[in-house]
């Protein structure tokens, strides 16, 4: 016991008490216990013991406390990371949700710029005047391909598209075989008697042609033929007048372009078409802005698009290919005549009454439909143009995508022009370069595009979109792939009132989104959406792709979603393809809105653009296609009877459109579900988006696009309906 006591009376407790902090510094308190204060017995002993195990609570309490601070402050941390990133990426969706389209994907722009920041961005940078500057510096001549005011224009182009500093600017050159008017000998026409001896020549502008006519003579009686449309030729024949081996003469217009038209009349036997401008379709009054009635309108006649010596491969670097030639080219020889010249001819016509409907404004003009002339006599035309290899160039410009940059959105313009070309290539120019310049100075503010943006200058669009369509032949194997949707600039403004969109249905919610956000050249304060609702729905502004558009080749051909827009008046624009097509008498039926209207364009298509490069996942609705087949469904059940007489059934279209709609609609709601934070798994199904357009293209088989040497369709092909093959 003495022991014990003496090692108690030799030690001695140390306590440490911490009291609240004094100018910054703890207070510390040593007590010690000694040997007499230990010695109280047994009670002392106890109450060291319980003294030393209540400070081990203490310290456990302390303990349990900081660990739980730290688990709650952790997991706070995380929910706040994960919730609140969603919660403002809802935000930035929230804004577009009348764009449709299925899922909202996390807003990725680059740089912490918001779609809403990069559309103010783009509205601020958009100029209207130098679009009215390079519409007058384009069409100040006439400057058609391998000319030297056209070679002089491509310099000018790639010399403004370097000046952009953008990722990378190259041209592409190739020879195609295009058809001028001989230098010496000029295409004729003539009335010639019975015996066939020339009884008047009728003067011809040496000018005037219609690219890719059949050269050579034809001698016959002249059929007035209306529009020259599948219609007016079945009319013809049910009122018993033969057009074979006779001129046939047409109008402009009616929905059908100059190689359909003489498609028509050479499968009905004609001899020879001529082609002239009416009063009534385009306006020749004196006392308004209208078209000279000695002026003849020129376009191509070649049914199909690219160069029609080499149909289905391209025409690079001058390759020697097989002698072939495409089936589209003409057989029968065609001018193009003013209305002086129709009038002259159609006045002397006898025969049987055309209907109503066919009565054009011709002065002095019997509507009759021939094919005799009162006198006896006959028509004789002679056409003299020659075929030439010419160099093309087609110049190109791009800015990379941060996260896809071999996904491409293109934009292209026609730039060559057999007239000044105002409309047909000053226009689209001018708003290709102010977007490449625009988008060039949005990235160089923050924008950071997801995709890649492609700009090309095309050559040789007079003569069926020779350079794009080329193009196109030359990279097919991999362009359907990589390419996101192609929009047209040519001809984009021919007025400033109504706005029609040729496109894939593909792109259809795209542009309902970005009409909404565009306001109308000509009613400040409204939204395109808002005016053509007032003007009977925006449902008016959709039209299918035709044959002679910029954006045609891409989706017939290459199976890539396309559009073309177009601004125009009720009363049409009457320069189109004529030497009077210039910028000052495109600025007056504009009201000096040139510029204006200009810069609408171009934000209706930036704006379509912007959410193409911005968006995770591709705003492209892949269940648009099931109403566009529905639609052509019912149109084709009204043929039922006749189709199910020659041994076929509409049955097998309904059946795939059904299986399309319930496939594209798994898709659909398979991205909805998705994590979209992904990188991988948007890319994966942006993929399968893209492959939704190429994979109903009718000559699409086993992942290969096959060409075909001539391509005339105005409507998208029933897709594949199989989901794998997405």
């Amino acid at each position: 016991m003495d022991a014990i006591r003496c090692r108690l009376t030799q030690s001695s407790s140390v306590g440490v008490v911490e009291d609240e902090e004094v100018g910054g510094a703890p207070r510390v308190e040593v007590s010690f216990v000694t040997s007499e204060e230990e010695e109280a017995g047994p009670s002392s002993d106890i109450t060291a013991l319980v003294r030393r195990y209540r400070h081990g609570y203490q310290k456990a309490g302390l303990f349990l406390c900081v660990c739980v601070v730290i688990v709650f402050t952790t997991a706070f941390l995380l929910a706040y990371a994960v919730f609140g990133g969603r919660y403002h990426c809802s935000l930035v969706g929230g804004g577009d949700e009348e764009q449709g389209g299925g899922a909202k994907p996390p807003a990725e722009g680059g740089a912490g710029l918001y779609l809403g920041e990069l559309r103010l961005m783009m509205r601020r940078l958009l100029q209207d005047e130098d679009i009215h500057n390079t519409v007058s510096r384009v069409s100040r001549a006439n400057h058609p391909p391998g000319s030297s005011d056209g070679t002089s224009l491509a310099s000018e182009v790639l010399r403004r598209f370097r000046l952009l500093q953008m990722d990378h600017t190259w041209t592409e050159s190739l020879y195609a075989t295009l058809q001028f008017p001989h230098r010496s000998q000029w295409s004729s026409l003539w009335l010639v008697d019975s015996a066939g001896l020339i009884s008047e020549q009728i003067p011809l502008n040496p000018s005037d042609y219609c690219p890719y006519s059949a050269t050579g003579s034809t001698t016959g009686g002249v059929v007035y033929a209306n529009y020259g449309r599948p219609e007016d030729f079945k009319w013809l024949e049910s009122a018993g007048v033969s057009v074979v081996g006779c001129v046939v003469v047409m109008r402009v217009g009616g929905g059908v372009s100059f190689a359909e038209k003489v498609w028509l009349a050479e499968r009905s036997g004609a001899g020879g078409a001529l082609i002239y401008p009416d009063p009534a379709d385009l306006p020749q009054d004196p006392r308004r802005l209208g078209l000279n009635a000695h002026t003849a309108v020129s376009e191509h006649v070649h049914l199909g698009s690219g160069d029609p010596f080499t149909p289905g491969f391209p025409s690079f670097n001058h390759t020697q290919f097989p002698p072939i030639q495409s089936s589209g080219l003409p057989l029968i020889p065609v001018l193009p005549i003013s209305a002086t010249v129709a009038a002259k001819l159609l006045s002397q016509l006898s025969g049987a009454s055309c209907p109503a409907s066919w009565r054009g404004r011709l002065p002095y003009v019997r509507c009759v439909v021939g094919p005799e002339f009162s006198s006896g006599r006959r028509v004789a035309m002679s056409v003299h143009n020659v075929m030439t290899p010419v160099l093309l160039n087609n110049i190109f410009s791009s800015l990379e995508g941060r996260v896809e940059p071999d996904h491409y959105i293109i934009l292209g313009a026609q730039r060559d022009s057999l007239g000044p070309g105002a409309v047909t290539s000053g226009v689209g120019t001018a708003i290709l370069l102010e977007l490449a310049r625009t988008f060039s100075a949005m990235v160089k503010n923050g924008f950071s595009p997801r995709r890649s943006l492609l700009f090309v200058s095309w050559d040789a669009g007079d003569f069926g979109n020779v350079g794009a369509t080329e193009w196109l032949e030359g990279y097919l194997s991999m362009l359907h792939l990589k390419a996101v949707a192609y929009f047209s600039l040519d001809q984009a403004v021919m007025g400033d009132d109504v706005l029609s969109a040729y496109t894939s249905p593909l792109l259809v919610d795209l542009l309902d989104a970005a009409i909404r956000q565009v306001e109308h050249p000509k009613h400040a304060g409204q939204s395109i959406y808002s005016q053509a609702e007032r003007e009977g729905g925006s449902w008016r502004i959709i039209k299918p792709l035709f044959l002679n558009s910029g954006a045609y080749s891409f989706t017939a051909f290459a199976g890539v979603p396309a559009m073309e827009l177009r601004f125009t008046e009720e009363r049409a624009y009457p320069f189109v393809n004529t030497p009077l097509d210039s910028a000052s008498r495109l600025q007056e039926v504009l009201g000096g809105r040139l510029g204006l209207t200009g810069r609408s364009l171009g934000e209706l298509v930036g704006e379509m653009v912007l959410r193409l490069a911005h968006d995770s996942i591709l705003p492209l609705r892949i269940t648009s296609y099931a109403h566009t087949v529905l639609q052509l469904s019912a149109q084709l059940n009204k043929h039922s009877a006749e189709l199910q007489s020659r041994g076929l059934s509409p049955h097998w279209v309904f059946s795939a459109r059904g299986d399309y709609s319930r496939a594209a609609e798994t898709l659909q709601r398979a991205i909805e579900y998705s994590d979209l934070h992904d990188p991988s798994a948007a890319r994966y199904y942006n993929t399968r988006i893209m492959r939704v357009q190429v994979l109903q293209h009718p000559h699409h088989e086993g992942g290969v696009l096959l060409p075909v040497s001539v391509r005339v369709r105005g409507r998208d092909a029933v897709p594949s309906c199989d989901p794998r093959s997405w």
